[in-house]
């Protein structure tokens, strides 16, 4: 399986995405051996903290498994040499295991204890994992996709406030602004106004720029 900055092959959660190229760029090695980053401008296959300049995020493809990059075309490379020691880390596998149950989650998010139990592990080990691996918490990554996903319902504006905050989970409409106000210092209905309003200015801006060009 593969996936690329420009998401042409198989679709990817752009935010495992982003951190994954955030990896690339910080030269972190929490991810070696887990994926393989392909640099479709030079034909070579690195580990992602591979040391190399940085490569555009529109030129990366990113790999399960050194194989599928080298039946790609891919050569590896010389500085990073991801073809030698290239055994997965498996406390990096746990924390990305975790990642994908919690952005794959359906209206609430899994419980530290229901990721645990699936993953077959203790919540204490698994909290202490996936925090080294990715820097955060799994409850502040579940709290940021929720804010992500009643972010984009709102932004959507299809949907009643109360239904959009059952989408990303919450049961009461009381609970979910006070839980939206407080992470983004607006109530829904003042973010959703906030939106409609910079596109008005926004459009307002494009007429009159379309004017001054005539």
């Amino acid at each position: 399986m593969r996936y690329n900055g420009a998401m042409e092959e198989i679709d990817m959660d752009q935010t495992l995405f982003d951190r994954l190229y955030q990896a690339v760029t910080a030269c972190d090695a929490a991810y070696d051996g887990v994926y393989y980053t392909g640099v479709r401008s030079t034909g070579i296959v690195c580990r992602p903290s591979c040391r190399a300049r940085t490569p555009k995020p529109e030129n990366v493809t990113f790999y399960r498994t050194l194989e599928e990059a080298l039946q790609a075309g891919y050569r590896p490379c010389k500085r990073c040499r991801p073809d030698e020691h290239g055994a997965l880390r498996p406390d990096a596998v746990l924390a990305m295991q975790a990642d994908a149950m919690l952005a794959a989650g359906e209206g609430r998010p899994p419980k530290l204890a229901e990721l645990a139990a699936e993953l077959g592990v203790s919540p204490w080990h698994l909290h202490r994992i996936y925090k080294e691996v990715t820097g955060q918490t799994p409850a502040a990554r579940s709290d940021a996709l929720r804010l992500e996903k009643a972010c984009g319902l709102l932004a959507e504006g299809k949907r009643p406030i109360a239904e959009a905050g059952r989408c990303a989970g919450f049961r009461s409409a009381s609970h979910f602004a006070a839980w939206f106000q407080q992470r983004t210092g607006m109530t829904p209905s003042e973010y959703r106004l906030s939106l409609r309003e910079g596109a008005a200015a926004e459009a307002a801006g494009e007429d009159i720029a379309e004017e001054e060009n005539r």
